[in-house]
């Protein structure tokens, strides 16, 4: 059966105009919003960027301000110890998953791409433990190539909060993102999401008396 092609939905002239209101507001409010991960390669990043699945990007810095030290080339982590390299990255949670994703990520590099992370979205979601979010985030910030918005649990949430989409699955919310919001704002945005989410329009107990989009968002309250 051919797989049915998701189209994001018509969004009226003042609806359109509302979503933008909300992003300029945004961008206006955190302009400083960037990538919490540290790193200084592609493949840091496409480490840490896995690390990041279900932990704090605090927490990923931490474990990774080691790790970089002891494994720097992709061969390092293909010949790595998978138990030793599970236990260097415990503190992330589902460690022995994610060594495991480093590891063959780590041997494919290696092997197929001449030690270099690629810098296109097919080469890139061949590797395990790489979705769109990790490729995209990969993409826009090692190589300044933006290809779509990564969706996190904070621009997921804002997104539906918001009202820019109604959809769950995060592809489907990409989507509605792209369709919405000029392709310059696509690297920008989901680290002002993210940036509200953590300050304001938090998961539990959202602090809507505070929040600069109140008068914009359909959620209030």
């Amino acid at each position: 059966m051919a797989r049915k092609i998701y189209h994001p939905p018509e969004v009226s002239a003042n609806e359109k105009k509302r979503l933008l209101e909300i992003t300029c507001i945004l961008k206006e409010t955190y302009p400083k919003a960037r990538i919490a991960l540290n790193f200084s390669n592609p493949l840091e990043l496409l480490v840490a960027t896995i690390l990041s699945a279900q932990c704090t990007d605090e927490r990923v810095n931490q474990v990774t301000s080691k790790l970089f030290q002891k494994y720097k080339t992709p061969q390092d982590y293909a010949e790595a110890d998978l138990e030793e390299l599970a236990e260097d990255i415990k503190p992330t949670g589902f460690y022995q998953q994610k060594a495991r994703y480093i590891k063959e990520a780590a041997k494919i590099i290696q092997e197929r791409f001449n030690g270099e992370v690629p810098r296109n979205m097919d080469d890139l979601l061949c590797l395990p433990g790489v979705a769109r979010k990790t490729a995209n985030i990969v993409l826009a910030n090692a190589y300044g190539i933006v290809e779509g918005i990564p969706v996190d649990t904070h621009v997921r949430r804002l997104a539906q909060r918001l009202g820019f989409t109604k959809e769950k699955d995060p592809n489907k919310i990409e989507q509605d993102l792209m369709a919405l919001l000029p392709r310059e704002d696509w690297a920008t945005v989901p680290y002002v999401f993210q940036a509200h989410g953590r300050k304001i329009c938090r998961s539990r107990n959202p602090q809507c008396k505070h929040c600069v989009v109140a008068h914009l968002c359909p959620s209030k309250g």
